[in-house]
């Protein structure tokens, strides 16, 4: 049996996730001295508190999970027998899968008779999910871990991820984007529009000044580089900012109609812990990154 993991800076619920058969690998984040783990320290992040706690100036931090917790999620699905598919954000932005792969050489030792596959989304937060789910309706129609990541090879640069940060205090302080004018957020009103690039790297790529513009700056974007965009699903994520959120899925539908599919995501935490609050995002199928 294959049995599928994920984790939680995908922003896949607890709830899609028992949908879909995955297992939820939690990415943790801490304010205040305290680590959370999302989903396991809490039943669920209450993202209106968290978010007006980055507007009040803390600025959370991230961290990897050691060799033993991976060991801790995926041992005894080994030890059962069973094979594991694991869909995960960017290696590019985390060292936390250079402990994954100590934990996956000790179990790889341990059970030579077991398979364990690694799909990189290279992305993370709406651009994952969107990844994530395509792959669990192909686990759920049936498809052979083979059949998947020969669909991964060929599709994962074929979604792509544009948004708008609020203040770059919160990316100034984890370092995680490149090519972002050190000034750039000192200037009033303006807006660093950001991609992830085919590397799974976040890249600032320009400014709009006002939300307005970077709103339609984003949709611009899938203008130019859909692909059948509407076939598949827009996912939009916000950082506590869904009247934002709303607009650009009104923008999306008055283009590409009223029954096409969008999804409205409250970025997660971990993620958030990097881009502060007000910021907005478009994952869409593309031509290329």
């Amino acid at each position: 049996m294959l049995v599928l993991f994920t984790d939680t800076d995908t922003d896949l619920t607890p709830a899609e996730a028992a949908h879909y058969g995955y297992h939820l690998i939690s990415m943790p984040y801490s304010i205040d001295c305290e680590t959370v783990y999302p989903f396991e320290s809490e039943n669920e992040p209450e993202l209106k508190s968290f978010y007006n706690t980055l507007r009040k100036g803390v600025i959370p931090t991230t961290s990897a999970i050691s060799p033993e917790r991976y060991k801790q999620y995926f041992e005894p699905v080994l030890e059962a027998g069973d094979d594991i598919l694991y869909v995960h954000f960017s290696a590019a932005m985390s060292k936390t899968f250079d402990n994954m792969e100590i934990a996956l050489r000790d179990l790889r030792e341990k059970y030579p008779d077991r398979h364990v596959y690694t799909i990189d989304t290279k992305g993370i937060t709406v651009l994952s999910l969107n990844i994530v789910k395509e792959i669990g309706d192909l686990y759920l129609a049936g498809k052979t871990a083979e059949e998947i990541l020969a669909w991964a090879e060929e599709e994962v640069q074929h979604f792509t991820l544009y948004f708008f940060a609020d203040d770059l205090k919160f990316f100034r302080h984890s370092g995680r984007v490149s090519g972002l004018a050190a000034r750039m957020g000192d200037l009033i009103g303006v807006r660093p529009i950001i991609y992830v690039n085919s590397d799974g790297q976040m890249v600032n790529i320009g400014r709009e000044v006002g939300r307005a513009k970077a709103l339609n700056r984003l949709v611009s974007y899938v203008d130019e580089l859909g692909d059948r965009a509407a076939e598949h699903r827009f996912v939009i994520g916000h950082t506590d900012a869904p009247e934002l959120a709303q607009k650009l899925a009104d923008s999306l539908r008055a283009k590409y109609g009223a029954d096409c599919r969008i999804e409205i995501v409250c970025v997660n935490p971990t993620i958030g812990s990097h881009c502060g609050p007000n910021g907005v995002g478009v994952c869409f199928h593309c031509t290329h990154r």
